[in-house]
């Protein structure tokens, strides 16, 4: 008698809408990870699957979890509608951002541990000026 595992998944055929929505996931996903200085087999480990499972995510091949998602947010350091939401659109300027919204993004694209330094810095040259 063919016994089945209680924690199989059953297989369902994804439609192009549904694959079109987890390869955007994944590819956000990619990003963000990059953008955090966070490697697959990192993301990997906090999730506790295989790095090969992060490439099938990241790459749209594979179906990610919900469940998944808030701990992959969290990670990431978004909010999981930033991951599942749609691309926000870039709002029309008039003109060249200002120099410090231009430093902001920039600073936005660091690492984690930059973005840190960083605002210790900037919380220490701001007590000193208020002082």
């Amino acid at each position: 008698m063919e016994q089945h595992s209680p924690t199989a998944v059953p297989v369902v055929a994804l439609s192009k809408q549904e694959k079109a929505f987890f390869a955007q996931l994944g590819s956000r996903i990619a990003q963000l990870r990059k953008e955090q200085g966070i490697t697959q087999v990192q993301l990997a480990e906090v999730l506790d699957v295989s790095q090969q499972t992060i490439t099938a995510y990241e790459v749209g091949r594979r179906r990610i979890q919900v469940s998944s998602l808030p701990l992959i947010a969290k990670t990431l350091g978004v909010a999981v509608e930033d991951l599942v939401g749609p691309d926000p659109k870039p709002a029309a300027k008039r003109g060249p951002a200002p120099k410090l919204q231009q430093q902001m993004d920039r600073i936005a694209k660091l690492p984690k541990t930059q973005q840190r330094f960083v605002m210790q810095v900037l919380d220490s040259m701001l007590a000193q000026a208020s002082r």
